[in-house]
């Protein structure tokens, strides 16, 4: 089992940054990915990024390329969401989730492989 437990959440205005951190307890050195998804008001979860818990490959969303940084501290158990240009479209709950189970890129943004979800934390940012 591994348990996740994301922080870092709030209000921003527009244009600014803010960065989610998730730290993992638990059979962490199993993880294969831990990626971060989102639920803006009123719709499904999407996916908006990943990385690999071995090799610190990255995967973004179109969406947040350019503006989002996933990273990683094996050491401390923890990924982290850097996000910058922030947008009123980037308001969500933010989910952190991880795998055991290795996921062919072409998969990283489906939910459903990935076991392990924390609860969430709200971003909101405002116009």
């Amino acid at each position: 089992q591994v348990q996740l437990v994301e922080s870092g959440g709030g209000l921003v205005q527009a244009g600014g940054s803010l960065r989610l951190s998730c730290a993992a307890s638990g059979r962490t050195f199993s993880v294969y990915v831990m990626g971060w998804f989102r639920q803006p008001p009123g719709k499904e979860r999407e996916f908006v990024a990943a990385i690999t818990w071995g090799g610190g490959g990255t995967y973004y969303a179109d969406s947040v390329k350019g503006r989002f940084t996933i990273s990683r501290d094996n050491a401390k158990n923890t990924v982290s969401l850097q996000m910058g240009s922030l947008k009123p479209e980037d308001t969500a709950v933010y989910y952190c989730a991880a795998t055991e189970r290795s996921i062919a890129t072409a998969f990283l943004w489906d939910t459903k492989k990935y076991e392990y979800w924390g609860r969430g934390t709200q971003v909101t940012v405002s116009s």
